[in-house]
C-alpha cells in the first residue's frame, strides 16, 4: 500500500461510505458519481492494487447489479476478486463475499446453475473461516436458497432458508433487512408449492419490515410490492394486485430506468393482471368502469 497521510485515508474512506449510503438509499444515478469519485480517490490514497480499491469495486459492483448493468457488475467483481486473490490467497472472507455477489448476479441474469455453483463456493470458503451460526454463513445461504428454490429444489431451499432466518433473528433482530429477505424467499418457496395464501403472509411481513427500514418509496419495497400484487393476482384478488403493481411501478420509475430489469418485469406483470382483470369481467361490469381504470403506467 502506498504511503497516505491520516487525512487523505479518512476522505477516501469517506467517499466510498458516501457512495454506500447513496446506494442503500436507492440513488443509484447519484451513487454511481460517488463510486467514480470515491475510486479515484482511493486509487490514489492506497493504490490501485489495493485492499481498499478491492473493497470498492466490489461495492461498485453490488450498485451496478442493482441498477440492471449486469456486463459492468461482473468486470467489476472479477477485478475485485483478482485482487483479493492476488494479496491473500482464496482463504479469506472477502473472497467469500465476491463469489457470494457473484453467485448473485448470475441469479438475477437467469444463470441459475453457475449462481448455484458459485454460491456454494463462498459457502465453502467461508464456513472455513467462521464460527457456528455466523450470520455472514447465513447470507451466504439464503442466497444459496433462493437460487435452489428457483430450480425447483425446494426441501433444501427451504431447509437453508428457515436455518438461516432463525440466526438472522437471533444475532441481528426481528426486523432486520436479512429477515425480510429471508421472508420473502420462504413466500417464493410457498408460491412455487402452490400455497399461495401462505406466500402471501411472507410477502406481507417482508413488506412491513422492509417499509419500516426504508421507507414506503424504496425499490426493495417496490421489488416485494410487485412480489405481493402477483400473489393477489393468481389468486384472483384483482382490486388489490392492480394498485400494489401502480404503486411498485411509481416508484422504480422515479429510481431506474425503463430499461431496468425490475422496472420490465414488473410493467410485464402489471400488464398481464390488469389484461386477466378486464377478461374476466362481464360486459356489464366493463362497461362500469371508472376513468383511471384503463391506466397503464
Amino acid at each position: 500500500m502506498r504511503s497516505a497521510s491520516a487525512g487523505n485515508t479518512t476522505k477516501a474512506r469517506d467517499a466510498r461510505r458516501r457512495a454506500n449510503t447513496a446506494r442503500i438509499e436507492g440513488r443509484y444515478a447519484t451513487a454511481e458519481k460517488k463510486f467514480k469519485r470515491a475510486y479515484q480517490l482511493a486509487a490514489a490514497v492506497f493504490g490501485k492494487s489495493s485492499d481498499d480499491v478491492a473493497a470498492l469495486l466490489n461495492d461498485w459492483a453490488v450498485l451496478c447489479k442493482y441498477d440492471g448493468r449486469f456486463a459492468r457488475a461482473a468486470q467489476l467483481y472479477r477485478r475485485a476478486l483478482r485482487l483479493t486473490l492476488a494479496s491473500h490467497g482464496p482463504a479469506y472472507p472477502d473472497v467469500a463475499t465476491i463469489y457470494h455477489n457473484l453467485g448473485g448476479l448470475e441469479h438475477a441474469r437467469g444463470r441459475l446453475a453457475a449462481g448455484e455453483r458459485l454460491a456454494r463456493k463462498g459457502i465453502a470458503i467461508r464456513k472455513k473461516l467462521s464460527r457456528r451460526n455466523d450470520p455472514m454463513v447465513a447470507r451466504d445461504e439464503a442466497a444459496l436458497a433462493a437460487l435452489l428454490a428457483e430450480q425447483g429444489k425446494l426441501a433444501e431451499a427451504e431447509k437453508l432458508c428457515r436455518r438461516a432466518l432463525l440466526i438472522f433473528r437471533r444475532t441481528l433482530g426481528l426486523e432486520c433487512y436479512d429477515v425480510a429477505i429471508s421472508l420473502s424467499n420462504l413466500g417464493s418457496i410457498e408460491l412455487a408449492r402452490g400455497n399461495l395464501a401462505k406466500a402471501a403472509r411472507y410477502h406481507e411481513d417482508a413488506l412491513r419490515i422492509k417499509e419500516k427500514l426504508f421507507g414506503r418509496c424504496h425499490v426493495e419495497v417496490a421489488v416485494t410490492l410487485n412480489n405481493l400484487a402477483m400473489l393477489n393476482g393468481k389468486q384472483k384478488q384483482f382490486a388489490s394486485a392492480l394498485p400494489l403493481f401502480r404503486r411498485a411501478l411509481a416508484i422504480l420509475s422515479g429510481k431506474v430506468s425503463a430499461r431496468h430489469p425490475n422496472f420490465v418485469k414488473c410493467r410485464q406483470n402489471y400488464l398481464a393482471t390488469l389484461l386477466e382483470a378486464r377478461s374476466s369481467r362481464g360486459p356489464s361490469d366493463r362497461d362500469k368502469r371508472r376513468p383511471g381504470d384503463e391506466r397503464t403506467n
